[in-house]
């Protein structure tokens, strides 16, 4: 996937307001090769760590509001910080890696970056961070309120049991009841059951 170098003054439109030294004091500190994707559908952002002569590697989805932008951003600058003091000796997202996280996640918390709902939601969070933003669904739930929403779309929590709706490619789907944390639904062409988590994004149809 083509990435783009960031020249860092261009991430001012990408982060919110008032974090903008911060993250740049991170980024000369470490020496940081920041780049802003395009869109990917598994991952929202990567780190690399300095190998052979490369300097520390991030990149972030430059499709993500800005507070999913610097979420995503800090999450992978705790990566950063968890390798320099760990190495490669410890798990990706185990309890370095959340102390890492936790840490520059309140230090940003306490600049009155974040609105209130997502301020407040951060703060539950802090004690044990989920491995990505995409791994706490009330994070999400509030996060995407910030998204520039498509007309149309709905989370699957909010359709009707036997509801069809469609994804991204086209798929169909029947939503089924809930299981734990997760909806099962029916793919209507193959039969297949899938497991849906209750903040994707979907699009409705109507029966025929």
């Amino acid at each position: 996937m083509a990435k783009e170098r960031v020249d860092f003054s261009a991430l001012i439109p990408y982060i919110p307001a008032g974090s903008y030294e911060s993250v740049l004091h991170y980024i000369h500190l470490y020496k940081v090769q920041l780049t802003i994707a395009k869109q990917r559908q598994t991952i929202l952002g990567d780190y690399r760590h300095a190998f052979r002569g490369k300097g520390h590697r991030i990149s972030v989805n430059g499709n993500l509001n800005k507070y999913s932008f610097l979420i995503t951003l800090l999450h992978e600058l705790a990566h950063l910080f968890t390798y320099e003091k760990f190495g490669n000796k410890v798990s990706s997202h185990g309890s370095e890696w959340k102390g890492e996280f936790g840490l520059i996640l309140e230090e940003f918390i306490t600049k009155k970056i974040f609105p209130p709902d997502l301020e407040s939601v951060l703060m539950r969070s802090l004690r044990s961070p989920a491995a990505s933003s995409c791994g706490d669904e009330n994070l999400l739930r509030q996060l995407k309120q910030y998204d520039i929403k498509q007309s149309g779309s709905f989370f699957v929590e909010q359709l009707a049991v036997n509801a069809l709706f469609i994804i991204k490619g086209g798929r169909l789907f029947l939503r089924g009841e809930k299981i734990r944390k997760r909806y099962k639904c029916k793919e209507v062409t193959t039969g297949k059951f899938y497991l849906f988590s209750a903040v994707y994004e979907v699009t409705p149809v109507s029966a025929t």
